[in-house]
């Protein structure tokens, strides 16, 4: 049996593309942590992943950079030779599920931290464009988290 499980944290955004025959692929690297006993520290461990068809256009379109995740999938070793005639081989998991763990990824945070800096610190529009200022009641500012 072929089966791979891992929880980490992306340590880049993903990669998307589309192949000549429109075939979507993404292509990330998830970092995971060993803890070891008897104060030896920890070990971190990089996994590079693959996720194809609708899987890709997901993980395009809503992971991102220290994001958690839970992958589920299968290893998949590949072998070429370059122009000069060295072999090379790599090993990577091809993603057939995926789980996130973590919510929102850092894209949706810098979102959200824009909107309210261009709130200004009270919560209104930094345009000054808070109202006409005749009336004693505190006006809300909305805001789209």
């Amino acid at each position: 049996m072929n089966k791979v499980l891992l929880v980490g944290r992306l340590t880049r955004d993903p990669e998307l593309r589309s192949l000549p025959s429109g075939k979507p692929v993404a292509n990330f690297v998830i970092a995971t942590n060993e803890f070891r006993g008897g104060g030896a520290g920890e070990r971190t461990e990089y996994h590079n992943i693959v996720a194809w068809d609708r899987l890709a256009e997901i993980c395009g379109k809503f992971l991102s950079k220290g994001q958690l995740v839970d992958i589920e999938g299968r290893l998949q070793t590949r072998q070429w030779d370059d122009d000069a005639g060295v072999r090379h081989w790599k090993t990577e998991i091809v993603a057939n599920g995926l789980e996130m763990l973590s919510g929102r990824g850092k894209k949706e945070y810098a979102k959200e931290v824009q909107v309210v800096a261009e709130a200004g610190p009270d919560g209104m529009p930094a345009s000054g464009a808070a109202g006409n200022g005749s009336s004693d009641e505190p006006e809300e500012a909305l805001v789209a988290l």
